[in-house]
């Protein structure tokens, strides 16, 4: 069937369901360059502002599943488990998750994209590493698979074509944060890509894009809905994002903390949310008796490390970037680390050369923050709070100015956080 753009437009403007025939017709033909931009933009604006039932949310998902191609991981012999995180600040889990759970033996085809803002992202860290590229195609994507159990690695041009354009479009129209689109911009990818089971970690908190409860809450359910619905066995964790995750915020620095939990050690949160999300992604795919601790004290999540980042052409002996300019903050009064924002923390690395404004900007290496208090902490006045890094040292004032206030120091210790705050299945 044919539809006019307006009268779909109109039919959510107002308050309407739309009909499976054109929430098909309008995925194709926006995909297509049948429907303008500016047509997609009323139209992801009305989504926004009245919503969409679940039966549409799962129906749009489908179409921009049908929009492209579907991956078949039927010639890996294991089965396949995936985990995608919402974003946040020092939210380097992906890294020595992946090798962790493939060395339990389940495969883990992990899709990651690049950071935008104050959120990192996990093929900016990647490639601090020599040699190290993103970019295979489905044959190298599915033989990494097979050969070595754990690929990161950016998303083919064949995947859910539809979401790629409609994501630039809600970036510049101010619908991101619409939640039917939000999810299944996701699903579709996690879908499409062939998995069979999925962990979703929905991040809650200053750092985090939900910032409430109850808006992660309803993002998982939908998400974990669409899974379920398409036939991917799917977990979500609530975890807090209020503190960035670890010490490192930034690129190379978050790569070396990753290694650091990879043999044994690492930030205590750091390790306990990567064997939480490990057990939840081992459950799912079938092998709820392996033992990721275990993985992690014996080295075989090391060396699945050292496989997956040879195997895309990285070193993993590398010497990795360092800036060459640091600036160390201090605290102004003997006490307690009373709260961490992650926000501040992470536009402060933004501003020092990590992140990037716009998706062509480049990112620097080198550039981060470290931290070396965590909230509970206790400190004296003169002592190190954390320490900006850059080559550039132009960029110190404006990232001094974003983190200005993100340390607190109270005279008594703050009450424990919990870092999983929810389950939803």
């Amino acid at each position: 069937m044919t539809f006019a753009a307006v009268d779909v437009i109109r039919t959510k403007r107002d308050g309407g369901v739309l009909s499976d025939a054109a929430i098909d017709w309008v995925v194709d033909a926006y995909t297509k360059g049948v429907v303008a931009d500016e047509q997609m933009s009323a139209l992801a604006m009305a989504i926004l502002l009245r919503g969409m039932t679940p039966a549409e949310i799962a129906r749009w998902t489908a179409a921009m599943i049908a929009s492209g191609e579907r991956l078949d991981l039927s010639a890996v012999d294991r089965p396949t488990a995936d985990k995608h995180s919402t974003g946040g600040v020092g939210d380097k889990i992906t890294l020595p998750l992946t090798p962790l759970v493939a060395a339990c033996g389940v495969a883990v085809p992990q899709l990651s994209g690049r950071g935008l803002g104050h959120t990192g992202g996990t093929l900016d860290k990647l490639e601090s590493i020599p040699g190290w590229r993103a970019q295979l195609d489905n044959a190298e994507f599915i033989a990494q698979l097979r050969d070595v159990g754990a690929v990161i690695c950016a998303a083919g041009e064949g995947l859910a074509p539809a979401d790629r354009k409609l994501y630039a479009l809600r970036d510049v129209t101010g619908t991101v944060e619409a939640i039917p689109l939000i999810a299944s911009s996701i699903m579709s990818k996690k879908i499409a890509e062939g998995t069979g089971a999925l962990v979703l970690d929905v991040k809650v908190g200053s750092g985090a894009f939900m910032k409430s409860l109850d808006d992660a809450r309803e993002l998982a359910r939908t998400m974990v809905d669409l899974g379920t619905a398409h036939g991917v066995r799917t977990v979500a964790l609530l975890t807090d994002m209020s503190t960035p995750l670890g010490l490192a915020v930034g690129n190379a620095v978050e790569v070396e903390e990753s290694v650091a939990v990879l043999a044994g050690g690492g930030p205590a949160d750091v390790v306990e949310l990567t064997l939480a999300l490990a057990r939840e992604m081992l459950d799912a795919a079938g092998r709820p008796d392996a033992d990721p601790a275990a993985a992690l004290a014996d080295g075989r999540a090391m060396d699945a490390w050292r496989a997956m980042v040879r195997a895309q052409g990285g070193d993993p002996d590398a010497k990795l970037a360092t800036a060459r300019e640091t600036h160390t903050v201090t605290a102004e009064a003997d006490g307690f680390v009373a709260a961490v924002d992650a926000y501040a923390i992470g536009v402060a690395a933004w501003r020092l050369g990590a992140g990037r404004a716009r998706k062509e900007d480049p990112v620097s290496a080198a550039a981060g923050v470290v931290l070396h208090r965590r909230p509970g902490d206790p400190v004296r006045a003169g002592e190190p709070l954390y320490e900006l890094r850059t080559d550039d040292p132009a960029r110190f004032a404006p990232a001094l100015e974003a983190a200005a206030g993100a340390v607190s120091v109270t005279d008594v210790a703050p009450a424990v956080r919990p870092l999983v705050i929810d389950r939803l299945a």
